[in-house]
């Protein structure tokens, strides 16, 4: 595996037809899916970001904000794949998704 330093964009992204949002601004319920992480964040974000590929926030991989903890939103409940997380919304904003499903998925 390559380390975190030497991932270009191009390694992160899936295209998409359609503009990508921050997971922490998804709507809840909506199907969506990683196109990317956001890989120039601050320096600091590092470690964050390697525990987001790490925990599965993968390219392709489909994700969905489940619930929202009450009153201001934070942490998030959000499901990648099969498997339910809880993320800050500072961590959630780091991970790209798009509504529209990556080339060769077909949307159940």
């Amino acid at each position: 595996m390559k380390p975190l330093t030497d991932l270009s964009r191009s390694d992160a992204s899936v295209p998409s037809r359609e503009h990508s949002l921050g997971l922490a601004d998804l709507p809840l319920w909506v199907d969506a899916w990683v196109s990317a992480l956001h890989m120039d964040a601050a320096p600091q974000d590092g470690d964050v970001l390697l525990r987001l590929l790490e925990i599965g926030f993968l390219p392709g991989e489909p994700v969905r904000v489940v619930a929202r903890a009450f009153p201001a939103g934070d942490p998030l409940a959000v499901r990648v794949g099969r498997t339910t997380f809880a993320l800050r919304r500072r961590e959630a904003a780091l991970v790209r998704v798009s509504t529209t499903a990556p080339v060769g998925e077909v949307a159940a």
